[in-house]
């Protein structure tokens, strides 16, 4: 079991953490303002909730192309703690009045809009393509695994990138502190994946 057992105990903590005050939508501050649609908080809210989304369905993917118990303990834990933060945070959204879309580029609220193309379906830092997903469903065995690993490790990379731009620009307290228990389970399992990816040898793509 490794880290997996530890990794997953620190992502439900910080879940039950955060899920206990889901209602705060004021700022640090105190005051009773939610935040506006162009806010940080918002479009990290409505970036990481697909960002998310797509972890999830990668993770799914693969616990049905492999019988390899560690991979698919990691691949669920991931997939239901992902989830769960996403729940929270389009839940944030409802009960901010703010839409779940925005006409702008992902990433403006970092002032990075244009760091990803959106080609073939990649619409942030991290994110498979189109084409990737569908060739992650072919694969079977250690030929998944490897790839499913090394493809969520760039999802993480992408991730801590966002989740860090939060924790910098966000106001909303919960959020700021979901988004930095974020960056440090992501990290975690960052290391765990290369140590898996090592045994099957292989290595991350980047």
């Amino acid at each position: 079991m490794r880290q997996v057992g530890l990794i997953a105990g620190a992502a439900a903590t910080a879940l039950v953490a955060a899920g206990t005050i889901t209602y705060a939508v004021a700022g640090d501050d105190g005051s009773s303002q939610t935040p506006s649609a162009e806010s940080a908080d918002a479009g990290f809210a409505r970036d990481m909730a697909v960002h998310h989304q797509q972890a999830v369905e990668m993770s799914y993917i693969v616990r049905d192309r492999t019988k390899d118990e560690e991979v698919r303990r990691l691949a669920y834990d991931i997939a239901q703690t992902q989830a769960n933060q996403r729940g929270m945070m389009l839940g944030w959204l409802d009960l901010w009045g703010l839409p779940k879309v925005s006409s702008e580029p992902p990433m403006t609220w970092m002032d990075m809009g244009g760091m990803a193309s959106g080609k073939d379906g990649a619409l942030m830092p991290g994110m498979a393509t189109n084409t990737e997903m569908k060739k992650l469903g072919t694969l079977s065995g250690k030929q998944a695994e490897i790839f499913y690993l090394q493809l969520m490790t760039d999802h993480h990379k992408g991730g801590i990138h966002m989740a860090e731009g939060c924790v910098d620009k966000c106001t909303v307290g919960v959020e700021k502190r979901l988004a930095q228990g974020m960056v440090d389970a992501q990290q975690s399992e960052i290391g765990l994946m290369a140590d898996l990816l090592k045994e099957r040898g292989a290595t991350p793509r980047s």
